[in-house]
């Protein structure tokens, strides 16, 4: 790596008609997982003014069974009542009362219809007995990472973009800063030195706002609020006089959200990850069930990359895992500490895969390892997936429990 450079990462908040998609499909994902752990999900949504709809495929009896409820397109009683009522409350938690897009008054389409029978075979595990082990949902590579650049073991720009946005929308809901609406972005640039933040050099962020905040004093008032959410994010010895903010500098931001943009599943996948500083395999996560590799595979290489640097056993780590669709056993697993590494990187990697709790890093070992089977997904769908606090069952990726395993088995 180069010893001084300038890195940039971007994020946007929950308002982001991007992520109110990704909410939205991740609500319907815990939706059918509370109802059944075992349920299949692939939601996709799409936002515009006044619009939300969903599509994609399912298999969830409890809420869906062609044999069951012929009569009724396959749905149970209710369950499309309550697939609508978990979209608009969702969208009322984002906080969106807008003529443009309110979550009472939204037009909502449900288009999400039953699992293809081709891709269920391949997927499924065979009958008790059989020596057929559930396969994975599609093929494909997914990456993980970690560094020492944060407490959170994330890279630095990114950490703090998320953290600004997060402080901002908590101001918003609380009253403390009433002059804001849903929609916001910001982005940091950071200098480094060594591998090392020493000085924050930028910071971009745009942000919705009420009537009449882009002219005067009100801009002033907004402005002045946003350097002070900044400075309660950033340590104080990155920001200075020579760092550069750039608010609202297209001016007037009143129109936001799905009003402003159409909004689809899956459009911030670095957002989601890490801000451009590890490579993407290019799948998304929201809406998807955990048997789907682009998600569980793409949190089990973050546990294991962040225990990893944890452990003490590298500085910066990134690990890559390939699947086929229906095939149980990983094509490869490369673990790369970018010459940070305490040991060698092969011995890394047969340390992993010495680990019997994780059983291979099969589709199952993975759910299984992490609990991924539970409603746990709509709080990952906003302010990224990772560097996330461990709260209950809700991102046990995140979790530092085999730094003495990963040590041993070294």
């Amino acid at each position: 790596m180069r010893s001084t450079y300038l890195f940039t990462s971007e994020s946007v908040s929950e308002g982001h008609p991007d992520k109110v998609s990704d909410q939205v499909s991740d609500a319907i994902v815990d939706l059918m997982l509370a109802k059944d752990p075992e349920a299949r999900i692939a939601c996709e949504t799409m936002t515009t003014t006044q619009r939300v709809v969903l599509a994609g495929e399912i298999r969830c009896k409890p809420m869906y069974d062609q044999q069951s409820w012929p009569e009724n397109g396959g749905w149970a009683p209710g369950a499309r009542d309550e697939i609508e009522q978990a979209v608009r409350h969702t969208i009322r938690e984002i906080g969106y009362e807008q003529d443009g897009f309110h979550w009472e008054t939204l037009e909502f389409e449900n288009h999400l219809h039953g699992q293809s029978t081709e891709i269920a075979q391949g997927v499924d595990a065979g009958e008790e007995g059989s020596n057929k082990d559930e396969g994975a949902g599609d093929q494909g590579i997914m990456f993980g990472f970690a560094c020492d650049e944060t407490p959170d073991l994330m890279p630095a720009t990114l950490d703090y973009s998320h953290k600004i946005l997060e402080r901002m929308a908590a101001d918003r809901k609380s009253g403390a800063a009433p002059f804001l609406e849903p929609d916001s972005k910001s982005q940091v640039t950071l200098r480094f030195e060594n591998g090392k933040p020493v000085a924050c050099t930028a910071i971009v962020v745009s942000t919705q706002h009420a009537k009449g905040y882009h002219t005067g004093e009100k801009e002033a008032e907004l402005k002045a609020y946003v350097k002070d959410a900044v400075a309660k994010v950033i340590p104080a010895e990155l920001l200075s006089d020579q760092t550069v903010y750039h608010i609202n500098p297209t001016g007037a931001f009143e129109i936001g959200g799905p009003d402003g943009d159409a909004g689809l599943t899956g459009r911030k996948i670095i957002v989601d990850t890490y801000g451009g500083a590890a490579p993407h395999g290019g799948g998304a996560f929201s809406g998807k069930d955990p048997t789907k590799v682009d998600r569980s595979a793409a949190y089990i290489t973050r546990y294991l990359a962040k225990n990893i640097v944890a452990a003490g056993l590298a500085k910066r780590c990134t690990i890559q895992l390939a699947y086929a669709i229906g095939v149980s056993e990983p094509l490869s697993l490369y673990v790369d500490t970018h010459g940070t590494g305490t040991v060698d990187d092969a011995a890394i990697e047969k340390a992993i895969m010495s680990i019997e709790t994780l059983r291979g890093l099969t589709p199952r070992g993975i759910r299984e390892h992490l609990g991924l089977n539970k409603p746990i997904y709509k709080k990952s769908a906003a302010y990224g997936h990772f560097g996330r606090k461990v709260e209950g069952d809700s991102f046990p990726w995140e979790k530092t429990d085999l730094v003495d395993a990963l040590k041993a088995a070294v």
